[in-house]
């Protein structure tokens, strides 16, 4: 006679269900723990990349550089980013995204230290090469990652709040380590620096798994998927040809590229202009200069807030405020720049800052919901090589070799024209949207298939 299996007793299924609660809580404070971490380390690459703009004028002195040398130290770092973030963000997405979070954050604070003790520019400007190698794609992997643990209602704050962490880990580099030039040199500026992101990477690699990320997915679109089915069964993929297929999408990749131009400007040269125009000290320089760096990134996070407020029943709305934004910030920082130092000319600056990359976020939600979410780390990836090669990689050296011609103050006072192209894409791109959504419907089918 067949064994019938023994029934579940009241008391069992009672004893479950706490166990499931508590499943259930894990899996909504995990996504938080796993952003928390890679904002930290995001922070960390900012403050590798940019604790250099702290220390230019005593790094200068010492290695004998010019505005333009110096401008190619930042600039070295946002070209490999920008050249590297797309082919590293193919490999993240088929080897795993955590991994390859782990190996970035490793190449880039060792490359940091080994800065600490260059003796002459070419050295240094090595180290920086591989610095940008070591950041190629930490942006546009950590965000897919962290998108993908969120619900869309909520992506474009995310999104700008964790692209702000550029703005806060430079305020964060260039105030500490122009009060660690001053006091030690800035050869211990950039070693802190090093030392702290090898301490990050450490918590981050114990934490953080590709499996405990596999089961905190957002899974609002599909049911709850068990870690094994999903390790055996790998969804379809859309051809990656598809990241420059949609018209609307590219628009978003050159409306975000241009606007980083004037935010990679002041995050550069703002300790140079406070210390040649109202004569600071370069502690004191750097530490002004990080309060409107911190109203970059603040803004960035504000801006994005209020873009999804105000997108909630039309994702179009996105592209409007990221316009409004552009328009902002140019009127603002053209004005501000043409005034003499003093009070009117810092408050306009705050204005300009708070708003000069206030539609990263809109740009990068556009990209996430019109790109198929298969090769979304590559998506955003496309966005970060638009972002260094139009703006972080180009603008410390323009800006520099400019200054080196007609002065800083000089070249800034042009710089702000920027944002025309920058609105005149987000403006294409709100047009092309309903197209753009219609590509991506007819990839999903055809990818479904």
């Amino acid at each position: 006679m067949a064994l019938m299996p023994p029934r579940p007793s009241v008391a069992a299924s009672h004893m479950a269900e706490p166990s499931t609660g508590r499943k259930s809580s894990r899996r909504r404070v995990y996504p938080w723990i796993v952003f928390a971490l890679a904002f930290a380390l995001l922070l960390s690459d900012y403050m590798s990349r940019q604790v250099l703009s702290a220390v230019f004028v005593p790094l200068g002195q010492e290695l004998d550089l010019d505005k333009g040398q110096l401008g190619s130290l930042i600039s070295v770092v946002a070209l490999m980013v920008g050249l590297l973030t797309l082919p590293v963000s193919i490999l993240a997405d088929r080897w795993g995204r955590v991994r390859s979070l782990i190996v970035m954050a490793v190449v880039w604070s060792f490359a940091t230290l080994a800065c600490a003790f260059a003796q002459n520019y070419e050295q240094l400007l090595i180290a920086r090469f591989f610095v940008g190698v070591g950041e190629a794609a930490y942006g546009s992997v950590g965000i897919a990652l962290v998108l993908g643990l969120f619900a869309p209602r909520v992506h474009a704050a995310l999104s700008a709040a964790f692209m702000a962490g550029g703005s806060f880990g430079t305020m964060f580099g260039t105030a500490i380590g122009g009060v660690i030039a001053v006091q030690i040199g800035w050869r211990w500026s950039i070693g802190a620096m090093a030392i702290g992101g090898l301490l990050l990477v450490a918590v981050f690699k114990v934490i953080v798994t590709e499996v405990r990320v596999r089961r905190s997915q957002y899974d609002g679109d599909a049911v709850e998927r068990e870690p094994s089915i999903t390790a055996k069964a790998k969804p379809p993929r859309a051809p990656l040809s598809s990241l420059f297929t949609n018209p609307a999408v590219v628009c978003a990749y050159l409306g975000s590229g241009l606007q980083m131009f004037m935010a990679a400007v002041m995050l550069t040269w703002l300790p140079t202009f406070f210390k040649e125009s109202y004569g600071m000290g370069v502690d004191k320089a750097a530490g002004t200069a990080a309060v409107f760096v911190m109203l970059v990134g603040s803004g960035m996070i504000g801006c994005g807030y209020l873009a999804d407020r105000v997108s909630r029943t039309d994702p179009l709305r996105k592209w409007t405020v990221g316009i409004a934004f552009c328009g902002i910030a140019c009127i603002a920082l053209l004005a501000a720049f043409r005034l003499p130092t003093g009070p009117e000319q810092l408050i306009l600056l705050a204005i300009g800052a708070f708003f000069s990359a206030g539609c990263s976020g809109t740009t990068a939600a556009m990209v996430a919901s019109l790109t198929h979410k298969s090769i979304q780390a590559s998506a955003m990836g496309t966005l970060t090589l638009a972002n260094n090669l139009l703006g972080l990689a180009a603008a410390p050296f323009l800006i520099g070799i400019l200054a080196d011609h007609v002065s800083l103050s000089g070249a800034l006072k042009i710089a702000p024209l920027i944002y025309l192209p920058a609105a005149t894409a987000m403006y294409i791109g709100r047009r092309l949207h309903p197209r753009g959504q219609a590509k991506l419907q007819a990839l999903t089918v055809a990818v479904a298939r």
